[in-house]
């Protein structure tokens, strides 16, 4: 299909090109809000779709199969539009002058290194003000009970959503992109965004989101184990981490995560800097009793917050110079 759209993608350099400029434009200026004060994101414009239509087609009266049909519905109808889109972005950037902007534009807005690094460090930099400020930053990256948290538990959860927002965020997003374009990517941003939205197991969600659950797990089960891989190979590059017990932790405790997923890019993480991580949390009123990954300390501080972003950003530099050489090299 990329070979139809693209006037000339034989060779790829003109998709590693467009990602280049992306990677350059998004570590440079991330999310600016002054951009989205004026018009959408593209995951707003999602989320707004999935919320409009789940309220029309979750029902308290449909029985389970039902709402898991329905929610199988809203899954299909959301990935469409989106692929569409990313078609008719793929197209102008191939035949229309100056249309490789606008992919440009899209797949830098589509990607989240930048924007997940200022959100964990504004962690850190608010936990070293006071415990209150490190709740208050620590609420918009994460699901769990602020309240609930002292410092070091603010420290461990925004290590943990550092890492298991790389993959989403970063190695997934590369790779769809490697692989299908920006049709795929524009896909996985949508099946990302009906996970995050309506893949809860509460009472609402439970069966309706059941099926995007499920179809995000499956799209992050590569993108998952090569984070978990550039993270023990940003760890031989990293002056205080350890790549061998990285390695380690990583292929011995990863499968214990409640997740089938988020495991690797954690214990990666926990045996790289010798933290213990996951392991008993707070959602609201409820108590997820997960193992820990990793043996090391649970105790962690914002100077712990810094050392994981150092990690995360020589991990997503191996990531996107993979990337961009395999669409050199392979097309």
């Amino acid at each position: 299909m990329l070979i139809e759209l693209y006037p000339d993608s034989a060779n790829g350099l003109f998709l590693a090109q467009i990602l280049l400029f992306a990677l350059a434009l998004d570590s440079a200026l991330g999310d600016p809000r002054w951009l989205y004060s004026v018009v959408s994101h593209p995951v707003v414009l999602i989320g707004g779709l999935i919320e409009r239509e789940e309220k029309r087609l979750n029902r308290p009266h449909l029985s389970r199969p039902w709402k898991i049909w329905q929610g199988m519905l809203l899954s299909f109808w959301v990935i469409g539009i989106s692929t569409l889109v990313g078609v008719l972005i793929t197209w102008a950037a191939g035949w229309l002058p100056l249309g490789w902007v606008l992919e440009v534009l899209a797949v830098s807005s589509l990607m989240a290194f930048r924007g997940l690094y200022d959100e964990v460090k504004r962690v850190a930099v608010f936990l070293d003000r006071s415990l209150a400020d490190g709740r208050w930053a620590v609420s918009k990256i994460v699901g769990r009970d602020p309240e609930s948290l002292d410092d070091a538990g603010v420290a461990r959860a925004a290590v943990e959503s550092l890492a298991e927002n790389f993959s989403d965020g970063v190695v997934a997003p590369l790779f769809w992109y490697c692989l299908l374009g920006l049709p795929g990517l524009c896909a996985y941003k949508a099946i990302n965004t009906l996970d995050s939205m309506i893949g809860h197991r509460s009472p609402r969600y439970e069966a309706f989101g059941k099926f995007a659950a499920r179809l995000d797990d499956l799209a992050n089960l590569i993108p998952a184990r090569l984070a978990g891989l550039f993270l023990v190979v940003g760890a031989a590059l990293h002056p205080a981490a350890d790549h061998r017990k990285a390695w380690k932790v990583m292929r011995r405790d990863a499968r214990k995560h409640n997740s089938p997923n988020a495991g690797w890019q954690e214990a990666a993480v926990a045996g790289a800097l010798d933290f213990a991580l996951a392991g008993p949390r707070r959602y609201g009123k409820s108590v997820v009793d997960d193992p820990w990954m990793g043996n090391g300390r649970s105790k962690l501080g914002s100077d712990d917050i810094n050392a994981a972003l150092s990690l995360y950003i020589l991990a997503g530099i191996l990531a996107a110079v993979t990337a961009v050489g395999v669409l050199v090299l392979l097309g």
